[in-house]
């Protein structure tokens, strides 16, 4: 059958959209927990999710694109702490939701670390989209101690911003420890500040 004049057929195919757009997201996070980022593909993605790929490729042209919306469908809004000082501000950052002891978002790491190595558009995505309003959270923090006089001029706030997550992130995937709130206070107190703040 010839479709009518000014018929689009592919206007009358399925969107992926509100709820649906949501489930699709959510089987794409199981995905990824079962197989790592590698291993996932759009079928495994379409088979969890109950849908069609080809329904899947109408909304995200990439794996690499399905799984960033998918992480980012998880993440609530960012707000920056004000506490007043440099080491509560940190402390509410790092050990609250979506800090370094909230357990999905190391797992998020854990899927995806071995992507950001060799899957190009995948890494560019990621840092800037996930990791990078992450980043600049902690910069502002630094920059309002800053303010406040509680670290000098001459320190590095570039360098020292990603230190935390550095430190504990490296004793999570090479040393087996998960990251706490004791060992985030530790790397805190002991590392951090003192660098900040030269011992003042």
């Amino acid at each position: 059958m010839t479709p009518a004049i000014g018929h689009d057929p592919a206007a009358a195919r399925p969107r992926v959209e509100g709820v649906r757009e949501q489930e699709v997201l959510d089987a794409t996070l199981e995905v990824l927990a079962d197989l790592g980022y590698d291993r996932l593909t759009m079928d495994s993605v379409a088979t969890a999710a109950r849908a069609s790929k080809a329904t899947l490729y109408r909304r995200w042209s990439t794996k690499a694109s399905l799984v960033i919306d998918a992480l980012l469908s998880q993440k609530g809004p960012m707000t920056i702490p004000d506490t007043g000082n440099l080491r509560d501000d940190l402390m509410q950052t790092f050990c609250g939701h979506g800090g370094l002891t909230d357990h999905r978002e190391t797992a998020v790491f854990a899927s995806v670390i071995t992507a950001i190595s060799r899957d190009t558009e995948f890494a560019e995505a990621f840092r800037r989209d996930f990791i990078g309003p992450k980043a600049a959270i902690g910069h502002q923090i630094f920059e309002r101690a800053r303010a406040r006089g509680e670290i000098g001029p001459d320190v590095d706030i570039d360098l020292l911003a990603p230190a935390l997550a550095g430190i504990v992130l490296h004793r999570l995937f090479l040393m087996g420890e998960q990251p706490t709130p004791d060992l985030v206070t530790k790397v805190i107190d002991q590392i951090i500040l003192p660098a900040a703040t030269g011992g003042r």
